[in-house]
């Protein structure tokens, strides 16, 4: 049975050994280390099995150029879950459980920059049709949003930057 909590102080070294291991380098657990102690506020959620952390996820906050009193936002990235505990469903229970948490810190749009088939199944669609972009043009394929407060969609343009902890990827 997976477990979802919020991330404690004493799982950091556990959270670090997750993304190195999930993404072969320790770029992602550096980038988490940094948006743990810069971002604010944000969702940084694990997921355990066996009291064992076997996965991770953050969502920190994100801006909109381009869009005078944009509502608020996140983003999730990374998320990361061991190699042998892939496929178990604890990268969906940590997105679904850190959706919620977004929600319930105000957010009202989620951006994600991955596959459109997995992110897809957790309300995420791709932003480009709304005139929301990530860095370039060439991420369109991949940027997508989720809409957490109706009308949000409406009031929102332009280049979604990330914390800028992320341009060390």
């Amino acid at each position: 049975m997976i477990q979802v909590r919020a991330e404690r102080p004493e799982d950091a070294r556990a959270v670090w050994t997750v993304h190195e291991a999930a993404f072969g380098r320790p770029d992602e657990a550096r980038l988490v280390a940094r948006l743990r102690q810069e971002a604010r506020p944000a969702v940084s959620l694990v997921a355990e099995r066996g009291g064992r952390v076997i996965g991770h996820v953050f969502f920190s906050p994100v801006t909109l150029d381009g869009t005078p009193e944009a509502p608020p936002a996140g983003g999730l990235a990374p998320v990361g879950v061991l190699p042998k505990a892939q496929g178990s469903g604890a990268g969906g229970a940590l997105i679904r459980a850190g959706v919620e948490a977004a929600r319930g810190l105000g957010w009202q749009l989620l951006f994600v920059l991955g596959n459109p088939a997995y992110y897809g199944r957790f309300g995420f669609g791709l932003a480009a049709p709304y005139g929301l972009h990530y860095e370039s043009h060439a991420y369109d394929a991949a940027f997508q949003v989720q809409e957490l407060a109706g009308g949000a969609l409406a009031r929102a343009r332009g280049w979604v930057r990330y914390h800028p902890a992320f341009t060390t990827l």
